[in-house]
């Protein structure tokens, strides 16, 4: 039975969904970062919110841990590329909290545009200062989306909705996508001088980081109105203040901050900062909805192996999975068998998919290849960290489609080049089972068992009985013996199943006889 922790406060229903899927849930929120690193290795999955943070540290003994589900989109609180390197899955949950988080940016640019909290302030304490605070329409002003994805989206029709015109800065949307919502794209440096209000909705990168610093503020349309609900470091803070004492910019609504919690910034104090503490995503209707999509995602990936809204690996649905599951068992093979055939340094590896393959989603059964391939090469590799560790090495991958299969309904072939060879080994499917149709260009048939020896040979007589005198009288047992040959007296091979690994003794004496070029025992 599959375990996991909940290590920060979500709704129950998570915990309902997990018992309810047959998965045993621990729910501990109150663990500091040391007894969360001692404890993590003990559950298959963890779930968490924006409390706990998931650092090289935390993942330094990793154990069983497969999966990390947060609830909600943002994952500045995980470290995604020391998960991936330890191979665990990242999930996040974009959508759940998309109306949520737009309907407060919207909220917060009325709030900004008509001064309310101030007002309020200013009312509660019994004045009366009708003229002091004179607000603007949003009625044909220009609104100007910084990043147009789920939650931009949703905040350009609801502009919209208040007749506002939308014009849209996002280098991912395309024209036709654009145009189907109603908004204009544009390039930022066009954005800035023409919006009435900007309101951000892009993730915090290397790239986005104080997309508006000081150069972008001063590039923007005097009385400018700035909102950000999206993250933390999108905007330079203090180029954001200066620019608000000099009444270039006439004032600012943020939910996010450079550094949270905040108890303290260069903009707190101004009447003309609306601020509220991070609470884009805080409606009960959006905290039930991330808690039980994290649930039943990671749920689903600990049971069945679907992935959805992972953030470094390929998408696999529950409807997929299934389907996927007998090439997923080739696509290991074949990637196994390449990797303990290759005798040199991998210098790039080409996965051409033909057929039935070919119209499936063939990014995960890429990734499995490369886990079978590299596996026998280095430790701790899976599906999740095998792009990466091939991409480190400078590993190129290639991969190539065809819907004509040949005299196979279906054929995946596996090229590996090496600093002095090249390799193909191709397979298929026969009632579902892998099977070994071709290697280095010869027609084998050859289903692989636990314990594989592959032999490459001259086309001799003698050598078969040769073979089987020293496997028998060492107590090696056959299972099966698959041969194969290029031409009469050419290269030839042979794929033998055996009962368990020859001794070292046993193999040198295979290797020594005579028209044997190489004997290599192989693990499936």
């Amino acid at each position: 039975m599959p375990k996991v922790l909940i290590s920060d406060k979500m709704s129950p229903l998570a915990a309902d969904v997990f018992e309810q899927r047959g998965i045993e849930v621990d729910v501990i929120t109150d663990m500091d970062k040391d007894q969360l690193s001692e404890k993590i290795g003990e559950y298959d999955g963890i779930a968490i919110r924006s409390a706990t943070k998931i650092t090289p540290k935390t993942l330094a003994n990793p154990g069983n841990l497969k999966v990390i589900g947060r609830a909600g989109i943002g994952v500045d609180n995980v470290d995604v590329k020391a998960a991936t390197g330890a191979g665990i899955v990242v999930m996040n949950t974009p959508f759940g909290n998309a109306i949520t988080t737009a309907e407060h940016a919207i909220t917060m640019m009325l709030s900004l545009a008509r001064q309310i909290p101030a007002a309020n302030a200013s009312t509660h304490a019994g004045k009366w200062e009708k003229s002091r605070f004179m607000g603007v329409e949003l009625m044909g002003k220009t609104l100007g989306i910084i990043g147009c994805g789920n939650i931009g989206a949703i905040v350009a029709d609801r502009a919209q909705g208040l007749k506002m015109k939308v014009i849209a800065f996002d280098p991912f949307l395309s024209e036709e996508r654009a145009q189907s919502l109603g908004v204009e794209k544009v390039t930022l440096d066009e954005l800035l001088p023409r919006a009435d209000f900007i309101s951000l909705h892009t993730p915090l990168t290397d790239q986005t980081r104080n997309i508006l610093g000081a150069d972008a503020l001063n590039k923007t349309k005097p009385g400018v109105r700035i909102v950000n609900c999206a993250r933390g470091g999108l905007v330079d803070e203090l180029a954001l203040k200066a620019a608000i004492e000099s009444g270039h910019v006439a004032g600012a609504a943020l939910d996010v901050y450079a550094e949270e919690p905040a108890k303290d910034n260069p903009l707190f104090g101004m009447e003309q900062v609306v601020c509220t503490p991070h609470l884009g995503a805080s409606t009960s209707e959006a905290q039930e909805k991330v808690a039980v999509q994290v649930a039943e995602q990671m749920a689903d990936y600990l049971i069945s192996g679907a992935v959805t809204n992972a953030l470094n690996m390929a998408s696999v649905t529950a409807e997929e999975a299934p389907k996927l599951k007998p090439y997923m068992a080739l696509a290991e093979q074949l990637g196994a068998f390449a990797g303990q055939a290759t005798l040199s340094a991998i210098k790039g590896i080409e996965i051409r998919y033909e057929g039935d393959v070919s119209t499936l989603n063939t990014k995960p059964l890429t990734a499995i290849v490369l886990k079978g391939l590299l596996g026998p090469l280095l430790e701790g590799v899976n599906m999740v960290n095998a792009p990466i560790i091939a991409e480190d090495r400078n590993i190129k991958i290639l991969e190539a489609k065809s819907e004509t299969a040949g005299d196979y309904h279906t054929l995946v072939t596996v090229t590996v080049t090496t600093e002095n060879q090249e390799r193909s080994i191709k397979g298929t499917l026969f009632n579902h089972e892998p099977r070994i149709v071709e290697i280095k260009g010869i027609h084998i048939d050859a289903k692989l068992g636990p314990n594989m020896l592959y032999i490459a040979n001259h086309d001799k007589p003698g050598l078969i009985g040769a073979l089987g005198t020293v496997l028998g009288e060492a107590g090696v047992n056959i299972a099966t013996f698959n041969l194969g040959r290029a031409s009469e007296g050419g290269d030839a091979i042979a794929l033998i199943e055996i009962d368990g690994q020859p001794p070292a003794a046993v193999l040198a004496q295979v290797q020594s006889l005579q028209h044997v070029m190489h004997a290599i025992p192989m693990r499936f």
